[in-house]
């Protein structure tokens, strides 16, 4: 393609002014575009604010009903729900119980708020006593396959709940093909999948293991998350779970993994979510306490380049605050 050269071609001209701009503006943004993560815990007249993550919190499920009407209020109409259990034990049985604290939130949302998607988080890590994601064997390894069973279990507890989609976290080889058939089998084949395909062993993760209580008691999640020295490793994966049923594909982290997720989106041509993580939050937050950066602009820009980069929809613990910012 051939452009005009200076001076007949003058890119600032249609620079000049924010009406200027908005006419050639490539890439969107609006609340539409946002996941809010919630955490729904035991208790009554819980509103626990993370420390790590300030401006996030951990609510009981009498809580829960303002946290989803500010997010209605401000055009955020779909939320991501995490569990934090009453008990833990070594399979993570409160993550299937019908009467989890996940499964009570779907039916409350569903009842008092017809109008918010609701997408579960589907992992074994904040309900098992040793906090990884799946079953142990003797030794300590999380046993692939017989997890799948567990994470088959508690997709379909959260679907006889309400949940509007499935979204499985735990990395463990098939189990997109594992969760569609069971819920195929249990007349659930109109929940689509959201697969987390495309997710790397980060340190991005910490603030998060605080607001899910789900460190690991040893060891770390490398065996079964990406490397994040692997790019073509990641459309791999996200081909894999496509093949496997997946109805969206995600890449997690999104800021360090920006090439990884426009090679997703190009190379599968499927919806694709950027998970904008805990630690990257947690950065900007810390940043903007001290007065070194513009949160405001900081924060949009960075959504932005998730948009730019591919991203269909984005996870983000800033949903709220760019919300109210996008509609000034």
């Amino acid at each position: 393609m051939q452009y005009g050269s200076f001076p007949a071609y003058r890119p600032r001209r249609m620079r000049d002014g924010e009406l200027a701009r908005t006419m050639i503006r490539e890439t969107g943004l609006s609340a539409d575009d946002f996941i809010y993560p919630l955490f729904v815990k035991p208790g009554t007249g819980c509103r626990d604010e993370i420390p790590s993550m300030p401006g996030v919190y951990q609510v009981s499920l009498d809580m829960l009903m303002a946290e989803v009407n500010e997010l209605l209020d401000l055009g955020v109409h779909y939320v991501l729900l995490f569990g934090i259990p009453a008990s833990k034990d070594e399979v993570g049985s409160s993550a299937w119980d019908e009467h989890g604290v996940v499964q009570e939130a779907c039916r409350i949302i569903r009842a008092e708020a017809p109008s918010m998607y609701i997408i579960c988080d589907v992992c074994m890590c904040e309900y098992t006593s040793h906090g990884h994601c799946g079953k142990l064997d003797e030794d300590g390894y999380v046993n692939n396959d017989a997890t799948l069973e567990l994470l088959s279990n508690e997709a379909v507890s959260m679907a006889r709940a309400g949940a509007h989609m499935i979204a499985p976290s735990d990395m463990m080889d098939g189990r997109v093909g594992a969760i569609r058939a069971a819920l195929d089998e249990a007349g659930f084949e109109r929940i689509p999948i959201l697969s987390y395909s495309t997710k790397y062993a980060s340190a991005f993760y910490g603030p998060f293991r605080d607001a899910a209580d789900s460190s690991p008691s040893f060891g770390d999640r490398r065996a079964y998350q990406m490397d994040p020295a692997n790019a073509q490793e990641g459309v791999r994966e996200a081909f894999y779970d496509i093949a496997e049923g997946a109805d969206m594909v995600m890449v997690k982290p999104a800021l360090s993994y920006l090439d990884v997720l426009r090679r997703v989106k190009s190379e599968t041509g499927f919806p694709t979510v950027a998970y904008n993580v805990s630690g990257e939050y947690s950065m900007v937050k810390a940043a903007a306490a001290q007065g070194w950066i513009d949160e405001k602009r900081v924060v949009l820009e960075l959504l932005m380049s998730m948009k730019r980069a591919g991203a269909d929809m984005i996870i983000t613990y800033h949903a709220k605050e760019a919300a109210r910012w996008l509609s000034e």
